[in-house]
C-alpha cells in the first residue's frame, strides 16, 4: 500500500512539473485557445443617431444620482478638503467581456457590463473631485482579439474605436467649454485613447483643453506613438497638458508575452515598434522616469473582491521605472486574484497608485490655465 501511494505521489508530481512546462513554453498558444473567439467576425452596424444622449449608454455621467459607481470611495481616504475641481473627465473602461462568443461586446451583455462597473468604480474613482466624468459603453473587442494577429482582430477593434469616437463626441458638445478636459484610459481604454488623440486632439485647438492624459495599462511608444498624440510626456508634478503611461509589474518580472504583443501592433504612425522604448511614468512623483520609495505612496486601493469595495494602505509599494521601460514595484505584494502571470499587475495598474493619481489629477487640473 505505501508503495502505491509513492507511485500516486511521484506521478502527481510530474503532471505538476508537466503542466508548469506546458505554462512556461506554450502560455501563449494555451491563452489563445482560452480566449480567441472562434466565431467569425460579424460586422458591427452603426449606432443609431445621437444614441449617446441616452443615459443607458453611459456607466457613469452627471445626473446619474446614486447609482453612479464612479462616485464610490474606498475605506480609509483621508478627509479631504477644497473645493470640487472645475474638469469634465473622458473615462475609457479596459476590456471586461473575455467569452469568445463574439468579437465585439454585444452592449446588452450583463457580465461584461458589470464587470465594466466594478472598474469605474476602482479605476475612475481616483478623479471624483470632479463631478463631470463620463464613462461611456462601448461595443468594446473582446480580451482574445489582443491574443492575435488574424484580421478580425483590427476589425473588432476598429469597430470598438468608432463607438468611442461618437461617445466623445457628444461628450465634448455637452460639457462647460471653459473647463479643462482630462483624458484617462487603461489597457483597452488606453489602446483607444491614443487613437483619439491622433484623431481629435494632435494639432488642433483642443490640445490646449486638456489637462491631462493618463494612457494606462497599453504601452506608448516614445518614437511613434507620443508624436502623433499631441501632447509631451510628464516631466514635472504640476505640469499641465502632458501624457502619463505606465504598466506594472513585481520582482521578478517576466514580460515576454506582452513585449510579443507590442511588437504585434504598428505605432499610430504606422511603423514597426519592435525593439523600441516606450513611456513609463512614475506615478509617484508625476514625472517620467525615475524610483520613489514606499514611503511616497499615498494610498494602495486593496480590493475586497468579494465586497466589491476596498480600503486604502499608505506606503504599501514603490515604484521604479526601469530601463525597459515597465514599472516596477519590488516585491510582489497581496492584491487578490487577478495578478497575471509574470507577476504583471496589469489590473493593478491604478489601484496600486490610486491615492498618487488623486493627487496629481488634482495638481495638474489646477496648475492648468486657458489661453489668453
Amino acid at each position: 500500500m505505501a508503495r502505491k501511494f509513492l507511485y500516486f505521489i511521484a506521478i502527481c508530481v510530474v503532471l505538476v512539473i508537466a503542466a508548469l512546462l506546458a505554462l512556461r513554453f506554450w502560455a501563449r498558444d494555451l491563452t489563445e485557445i482560452a480566449f480567441v473567439p472562434t466565431a467569425e467576425f460579424s460586422p458591427q452596424p452603426p449606432l443609431e443617431a445621437n444614441i449617446y444622449s441616452d443615459l443607458s449608454m453611459w456607466i457613469s455621467r452627471p445626473g446619474m444620482g446614486a447609482g453612479n459607481p464612479v462616485n464610490w470611495l474606498p475605506q480609509g481616504l483621508p478627509e479631504e478638503s477644497g473645493e470640487t475641481l472645475h474638469a469634465a473627465v473622458f473615462f475609457i473602461h479596459p476590456t471586461s467581456y473575455l467569452e469568445k462568443a463574439k468579437w465585439n461586446a454585444p452592449l446588452d451583455d450583463a457580465v461584461s457590463r458589470e464587470r465594466a462597473a466594478l472598474f469605474v468604480q476602482g479605476m475612475a474613482s481616483p478623479f471624483n473631485r470632479s463631478a463631470d466624468i463620463w464613462a461611456p459603453r462601448y461595443r468594446q473587442a473582446a480580451f482574445g482579439a489582443f491574443l492575435t494577429d488574424a484580421p478580425p482582430s483590427q476589425m473588432a477593434l476598429d469597430a470598438a474605436y468608432r463607438d468611442l469616437l461618437e461617445a466623445f463626441e457628444f461628450f465634448l458638445g455637452t460639457v462647460d467649454k471653459s473647463a479643462p478636459i482630462v483624458l484617462a484610459g487603461h489597457s483597452q481604454g488606453a489602446y483607444h485613447l491614443r487613437r483619439l488623440m491622433r484623431d481629435r486632439v494632435a494639432g488642433t485647438p483642443l490640445a490646449g483643453r486638456i489637462a491631462a492624459a493618463y494612457v494606462i495599462g497599453w504601452p506608448v511608444s516614445i518614437d511613434h506613438d507620443l508624436p502623433q498624440m499631441g501632447l509631451p510626456a510628464c516631466t514635472t508634478s504640476a505640469q499641465p497638458g502632458c501624457v502619463m503611461s505606465w504598466m506594472s509589474y513585481g520582482e521578478p518580472a517576466d514580460n515576454e508575452m506582452l513585449l510579443d504583443g507590442y511588437a504585434r501592433w504598428p505605432g499610430l504612425d504606422g511603423q514597426d515598434l519592435a525593439g523600441t522604448p516606450f513611456l513609463c511614468t512614475n506615478p509617484l512623483t508625476g514625472t517620467s522616469g525615475g524610483k520613489a520609495g514606499a514611503d511616497d505612496n499615498l494610498g494602495t486601493l486593496v480590493p475586497d473582491v468579494k465586497a466589491k469595495t476596498g480600503r486604502l494602505v499608505p506606503r504599501m509599494v514603490p515604484a521604479r521605472c526601469g530601463e525597459d521601460g515597465f514599472l516596477s514595484i519590488g516585491e510582489p505584494p497581496e492584491m487578490g486574484p487577478y495578478v497575471l502571470p509574470g507577476n504583471n499587475y496589469h489590473l493593478y495598474d491604478i489601484p496600486l497608485f490610486w491615492a498618487n493619481l488623486r493627487a496629481d489629477f488634482a495638481r495638474r487640473v489646477t496648475a492648468w490655465q486657458p489661453e489668453p
